[in-house]
């Protein structure tokens, strides 16, 4: 193969990755309008057993993911990346036609658990990126991915909302179709990322367990300091779909409209980012400045958010915490400098599992916080609370990178640099 095809190729591969992403994340997107809305129905129209059960769905959801996560990225290190995004893509599919069918609410909350399980590909998608992508211009393509996942969750809402009120189960059969669609797709564009002599010896079961997916980052300690730093970003993210539709409502009587336009307004900034900034920014900073640029914004603009008392303060800080978007791509260049091909996948795994445990803790840390310091008892009223917390562990995070991720921790991996450039 010469130079010239196999960039095609590697462009193809890349844009469907993108394309992947972004059809999984509005596939979930088109069902996040109408989920609540079909647990209440099933449980006799009562608003608050709904609610309760909305959130227990989404606590399994996370916990599922924490376990399937290290699982789906030992399997594609040793059996190649394409196999199990394409069974992910399939899975994904048929799972929203079964909750598109369930006919009570054991059956639905049965396949979210399902749909949890399958939908386990992000981190297989980052582990390809790495296989294809010279290092050098990794943040850029992560950068991409991250955009996915911004117009996923402008598109897939406003199409779950019009297909809501027509019926609520249309939307599960709008996000079926995609997955089964993007699933016919990749079976005849998707090229295998991971040659057989880079891949895994044997399926490693030990670090496919969530706990053993902690062990494989201890054997990597040059990335510690940058896994606690996606760690603590990724808790810090949960601020928005744990608290922001009630926080409008309490600090600035924004109703469902309203908020629902400033989280379109959120994801058009996020693409705007990671399309137009990322690459430029890291390319002129350098990943490890791009990180902690990235962090410091998402700091400030929480600050701006937290002490907001009317609408318009809040709204300056959009473009603020937007630069925030810059920091995970160029974190998850780093981390993937630093270890070899054949356990990209499990490093990825490992770091999608502890993002799902994030995922179980934080919806608690910050709607608590939120429901106390708005309650009487709170000695003062602070609707921002939990956005001021989240800009504290940004700022942690950003201590963490500047403190942990300089030249005498991190140093290039020459196994990956090789595999790299092969496949450049």
């Amino acid at each position: 193969m010469n130079a010239s095809t196999a960039i095609g190729a590697r462009r193809a591969a890349l844009a469907f990755i993108f394309i992947t992403v972004l059809i999984d994340v509005i596939a979930f997107g088109v069902i996040i309008p109408v989920l609540p809305h079909l647990v209440q129905e099933m449980v006799g129209g009562d608003l608050s057993i709904a609610a309760y059960w909305t959130g227990v769905f989404s606590f399994a959801f996370a916990l599922v993911q924490f376990f399937f996560t290290p699982i789906q990225g030992a399997l594609s290190d040793r059996f190649g990346r394409r196999p199990v995004i394409l069974l992910s893509c399939l899975g994904l599919g048929v799972d929203f036609v079964f909750m598109a069918l369930a006919p009570t609410l054991g059956w639905l909350f049965a396949g979210r658990l399902l749909s949890a399980a399958t939908s386990a590909s992000f981190s297989t998608a980052n582990a390809y990126i790495a296989d294809v992508v010279p290092a050098e211009r990794r943040a850029k393509s992560f950068g991409m991915i991250g955009a996915a996942f911004g117009l996923g969750f402008i598109i897939g809402p406003l199409i779950g909302g019009v297909l809501g009120d027509i019926d609520h189960r249309l939307p599960f059969w709008c996000a079926a179709g995609l997955a089964l669609l993007n699933f016919l797709y990749g079976v005849f564009v998707l090229p295998e990322s991971l040659p057989p002599e880079r891949r895994a010896k044997a399926f490693d079961w030990k670090h496919a367990r969530p706990l053993g997916g902690v062990q494989m980052l201890r054997e990597h300690p040059r990335i510690w300091g940058l896994v606690a730093v996606a760690f603590v970003a990724n808790f810090a993210h949960y601020v928005y779909p744990s608290t922001f539709v009630l926080f409008a409502d309490a600090a600035f009587g924004w109703k469902e409209k309203q908020a629902g336009y400033v989280l379109a307004l959120v994801g058009v900034l996020s693409v705007i980012v990671n399309v137009a900034l990322v690459g430029r920014l890291v390319k002129a900073l350098g990943e490890r400045r791009a990180m902690l640029l990235g962090l410091g914004c998402g700091a400030a603009g929480f600050v701006l958010y937290g002490l907001a008392d009317v609408g318009w303060v809040f709204l300056l800080g959009l473009p603020i915490s937007a630069l925030w978007a810059i920091a995970g791509p160029a974190t998850m260049a780093l981390i993937t400098r630093q270890v070899p091909a054949d356990v990209q996948g499990r490093i990825q795994g490992s770091l999608g599992s502890l993002v799902s445990l994030a995922g179980i803790f934080a919806p608690a840390a910050f709607a608590g916080s939120f429901g106390y310091f708005i309650s009487p008892r709170a000695p003062l009223h602070l609707p921002g609370v939990a956005f001021l917390i989240a800009a504290l562990l940004l700022a942690v995070a950003a201590y963490v990178a500047w403190r942990y991720t300089d030249t005498a921790h991190l140093q290039a991996a020459p196994a990956m640099e090789a595999g790299a450039n092969a496949a450049d």
